[in-house]
């Protein structure tokens, strides 16, 4: 069995320009629609700050040193988990000085990976303890691909939207073969049922940086770290690509937070 390793970075970096957005959701209580003016989307409050369950999860998974990507002006971040209790987690912070996309964000957590493997995931989704679990276990790089049937039944993301996600294939020996951002249908068809939906969830080794380093900036003119992903398997660092038949819930925009409160509930949150 693989050695378990137990850093996560989680990128909250955003600017969450869509979060921004009023979409006249008069379900939301004044300290929501607060903290998505703000853009902050991993604290607004779902009974607590989302980011809390999304740490939870880790904790529960074994991955207990955590440190958030943040920018220079996010003290609302870094006051907040400075001060709550922590029994199971260590938090520290990565300042990406910019907004230059999730490559660089995750070449700004360098000195905290400390030439360990590290898992990479957002800060505005929840992800299932199963597939952070599976993916603890990998030995090497690995991605964490969800099917359709979970996803559309399990998360509280309209089909639609999921039509538009990342899919990514594996070839013969289990490793990402092929990866595709907002696939269009032909593509879709291409790649066919077995085509998992990418979430932006990984177990990275330490060549992830130097292929964020090597990479240009892509058409927005962000470092991504798809690309930068890309580049590592190019460079001889396969990325085993996990099957999780499990939902993920999202946080992007106003209209998800009654349905990602709702969904967490029940969730039991333990620092």
């Amino acid at each position: 069995m693989a050695q378990a390793h137990h850093k996560a970075v989680i990128l909250a970096r955003g600017l969450g320009s869509r979060m921004r957005k009023d979409s006249g959701d008069t379900q939301l209580s004044a300290e929501q629609k607060r903290a998505a003016d703000s853009g902050v989307k991993a604290m607004i409050s779902v009974g607590r700050p989302f980011l809390d369950h999304v740490m939870s999860a880790l904790a529960d998974a074994g991955f207990t040193d955590i440190c958030l990507v943040i920018g220079p002006e996010h003290d609302i971040i870094r006051d907040y988990y400075d001060s709550v209790d922590k029994q199971r987690i260590t938090v520290s912070y990565a300042i990406q000085d910019k907004p230059l996309g999730t490559a660089n964000a995750v070449l700004s957590a360098e000195d905290f990976a400390a030439g360990e493997p590290i898992l990479v995931l957002n800060s505005d989704n929840f992800y299932p303890v199963d597939a952070l679990l599976q993916l603890a276990q990998v030995d090497g790089s690995g991605l964490a691909g969800f099917t359709r049937e979970a996803m559309v039944e399990r998360s509280n993301i309209a089909a639609d939207r999921i039509a538009a996600f990342a899919l990514a294939t594996a070839d013969a020996d289990g490793n990402l073969d092929e990866l595709v951002e907002k696939p269009d249908a032909a593509t879709i068809e291409r790649l066919g049922e077995g085509a998992l939906i990418s979430m932006n969830c990984w177990k990275c080794s330490p060549a992830i940086f130097e292929a964020a380093r090597t990479i240009k900036p892509s058409a927005r003119g962000e470092y991504e770290i798809t690309d930068a992903v890309r580049q590592a398997i190019a460079d001889g660092d396969s990325y085993a690509v996990i099957r999780c038949d499990e939902g993920v819930l999202d946080m992007s925009n106003r209209g998800d937070i009654a349905s990602v409160a709702a969904a967490l509930e029940n969730h039991e949150v333990r620092l």
